[in-house]
């Protein structure tokens, strides 16, 4: 195998994954009326369908990517895809909530594996430069399209198939790129555990690993329940409380660690800490947005659910033709001014798709055009904040890395949509059925609100040092050349 065509293969499974596993949180969300009417779960049990994935999820994306550095990159990511594969086939056959919601757990924890070790990998197979931000737009077109694929995917399934359909789909899907993962077997740096080194080698930090699964949990945990208990309800505020006090231990813990999982130096890189605070601020922003305009495309416009989701068509085929670009953009204008460019864009498509939405609007005069903005915006700031965060990484670090910057990803978006949900609910109030132009004022307040975080990252993202000079690309800008 060629070095050009073992990196083109492998970063095509990478890819697929990181489609699979941002399609598999909107394909199960569209089902879940459906869910409710089949095994019904009430609307509590139904919150839960979601939530069991996201607590999981967020929970376990730190230790997954450390665990990658130490067992080995490419078998995390096989454990990962075989527990995905095996708790969406439970799904498919869940005979009542209690098992449905056990499965979509065990589908977060699998999914945690895949998604750290798959970054790693990436990592490892394109180091910092033109190639590695050319895979990296790569990563983003496929976030970018997942969502919309998964939303009508999931429409389409549940109306033809039903909603089992969907869990079963993840099988084949999981099964494809597990039979499909000796393209990444080729790629250097994948032998295995990193040799052991004077501070512990390969030595697991089993206290670390605990307390900050537990306490990464807990806070996922209340965030994602904070909107369905009330924030100043009991419950939301001991599980947050008991989330912080664990990571409180969990830094004591590092501290004496012989092998920590998390070595408190890498905590002490200035560029590595506000690059993962950037990561959280984009899908802060970000995130809601999707859920929003579906929101309104439903209902307030009257639109079905595929109708909805296939509203964002036009903003992913924008992120798909952009992101492949973006390293050439970062070549031209430099690491700070096209994170701050990225920024600058998100604000101001936000801001513009909040005042365009109207109660008696239509698609082609709301959603559009500021739409076609944040496609532009969102591989410039996913690409660069990933850049920025793994740049420093050593070779044996890239499991951290990626378990970092994923955890920043997916905390800001779980924070993104638990506030900005909150303030829409808050201004189109609780009394009654709200009106459209009621709803309507819910979620203008909510994106005005996503666009001034956006802002307020744009003006952080100008003091970010960047941590190395970029080079040029090279004459022939394919995946796996060498540089």
């Amino acid at each position: 195998m060629s070095t050009a065509a073992a990196p083109r293969g492998a970063l095509g499974v990478l890819a697929a994954t990181q489609l699979l596993l941002i399609m598999d949180t909107a394909i199960v969300n569209v089902a879940l009326p459906s869910v409710g009417a089949d095994l019904g779960p009430g609307a509590a049990g139904l919150s839960w369908v979601a939530n069991a994935y996201l607590i999981a999820f967020g929970g376990l994306l730190l230790l997954g990517g450390r665990a990658a550095d130490l067992l080995g990159h490419r078998r995390l990511f096989l454990a990962g895809l075989a527990l995905l594969t095996t708790a969406s086939a439970a799904g498919g056959l869940a005979p009542n909530p209690a098992v449905l919601v056990a499965a979509r757990a065990a589908q977060g924890v699998g999914a945690a594996f895949a998604a750290a070790a798959a970054f790693a990998l990436l990592l490892v197979l394109f180091p910092d430069g033109p190639a590695r931000h050319r895979a990296l737009g790569v990563f983003a077109a496929m976030g970018g399209l997942g969502g919309v694929l998964g939303t009508a995917l999931g429409g389409a399934l549940t109306a033809l198939l039903g909603w089992r359909s969907t869990f079963w789909l993840n099988v084949l899907a999981a099964a494809a790129l597990a039979a499909l993962t000796p393209a990444l077997r080729g790629a250097p740096g994948d032998a295995g555990p990193p040799p052991a080194t004077g501070r512990g080698g390969a030595r697991f930090d089993l206290a670390g690993a605990l307390t900050a699964t537990a306490g990464l949990g807990l806070l996922a945990y209340a965030l994602v329940g904070g909107g369905e208990h009330g924030w100043l309800a009991p419950v939301t505020l001991a599980t947050a409380a008991g989330g912080l006090v664990l990571l409180g231990v969990f830094g004591l813990v590092e501290r004496r660690a012989a092998a920590p999982l998390v070595p408190p130096d890498v905590l002490r890189r200035p560029g590595l800490r506000r690059a993962n605070l950037l990561a959280a601020l984009a899908q802060t922003a970000l995130f809601p947005m999707f859920f929003l305009v579906s929101l309104y495309m439903q209902h307030v416009l009257h639109h079905s659910p595929l109708g909805g989701g296939l509203a964002l068509l036009p903003l992913s085929l924008v992120v798909v033709a952009v992101a492949p670009q973006t390293g050439r953009i970062v070549f031209r204008l430099g690491l700070v001014r096209t994170l701050t460019l990225g920024f600058v864009l998100l604000a101001a498509g936000t801001a513009w798709l909040g005042l365009a939405l109207a109660a008696d609007g239509g698609f082609a005069g709301t959603v559009l055009a500021p739409s076609l903005v944040l496609g532009l915006a969102l591989p410039l700031v996913v690409v660069t904040t990933n850049v920025a965060a793994t740049a420093d990484a050593a070779p044996e670090e890239t499991g951290l890395a990626s378990g970092l910057v994923n955890t920043s990803q997916q905390f800001g978006s779980v924070l993104g949509l638990a506030v900005l949900v909150a303030v829409a609910t808050a201004v189109t109030g609780t009394t009654g059925t709200p009106t459209p132009a009621a709803e309507t004022g819910g979620f203008r307040a909510a994106l005005l609100c996503g666009a001034a975080l956006a802002a307020g990252a744009a003006l952080l993202a100008v003091r970010l040092r960047p941590p190395a000079p970029v080079t040029a690309p090279p004459r022939r800008d394919r995946v796996g050349e060498p540089r």
